[in-house]
């Protein structure tokens, strides 16, 4: 059953659980949020545009994608950690040699033509991304885990799964999962290899092993944007819209079969 443990929230993404409490950002509101197990909520930082995307470099410092203006941020620091140019910056995650991976998804959504999206990674000490892999479509929520890398690909209902070299190359493109009917959004890993993913048309958040078995979903009353695990509780962010257009976004939480991955980073 679902339990709402934050609502009043603009617009929920990037939910992270890190040192006993769960982080998110709320991009509708220029905020990153850190919540307490009760559902007390603290704003770690507001940002001057929309903070897309949350994760944290081995050093511990945490980064927030600035996806208007094209910029990856130091949180807590009101610093630049670099320029990342020119795209539809979206979703970030961190490897444990500190490569910072980054998605554009490559077209002004939601009124653009749709054009390919990539992945670029920022390596330890360099200034500037530079692309690893290209040709996603709509590329969205990313998972590393040890050597792996995958991501989310919304417009084609699959996972794409990728090798992570040294210096933050991506080789052996495959199929994770194709989800046909779905389309995947923010993920995480569980402790078994699978993937929970986050499904805003369907409204639900869906469990599903590589070659694409389906091991377990929750459904929700609005659009499922992303989610993070703890243990056995699944945390979900989620949001829909009135006739007035105004957004009614919570955090939900709800407990799971599957349990958390130790060794992981999501978005």
């Amino acid at each position: 059953m679902l339990r709402t443990l934050v609502s009043g929230v603009a617009m929920g993404e990037s939910p992270r659980w890190r040192d006993g409490r769960l982080w998110f950002c709320d991009w509708g509101a220029g905020q990153v949020v850190r919540v307490e197990p009760d559902g007390a909520t603290t704003v770690v930082a507001e940002v001057d545009d929309m903070p897309i995307s949350i994760d944290w470099l081995p050093d511990g410092r945490l980064l927030a994608v600035s996806g208007q203006r094209g910029l990856l941020l130091t949180v807590g620091q009101k610093s630049e950690h670099a320029v990342l140019g020119e795209g539809r910056w979206n979703e970030i995650a961190v490897d444990r040699r500190g490569n910072v991976f980054v998605n554009d998804i490559g077209f002004d959504f939601p009124g653009g033509e749709f054009r390919p999206g990539r992945v670029c990674v920022l390596t330890p000490g360099a200034e500037r991304p530079r692309e690893v892999a290209g040709g996603l479509q709509f590329p969205n929520g990313m998972a590393v885990q040890g050597d792996t890398l995958i991501v989310a690909e919304s417009y084609a209902g699959r996972l794409t799964a990728f090798d992570i070299a040294p210096d933050g190359g991506l080789a052996n493109r495959r199929e994770f999962a194709a989800v046909e009917g779905s389309a995947p959004d923010g993920i995480c890993l569980d402790a078994d290899g699978a993937v929970w993913f986050a499904d805003v048309p369907n409204q639900r958040c869906v469990r599903v092993a590589e070659g694409g078995a389906i091991l377990e979903t929750v459904d929700a009353d609005r659009g499922c944007f992303s989610c993070a695990l703890d243990g056995h509780t699944l945390y979900i962010t989620a949001n829909r819209w009135g006739e007035d257009g105004a957004g009614d976004g919570v955090v939900y939480a709800t407990e799971v079969n599957s349990r958390a991955s130790t060794s992981s980073a999501a978005g």
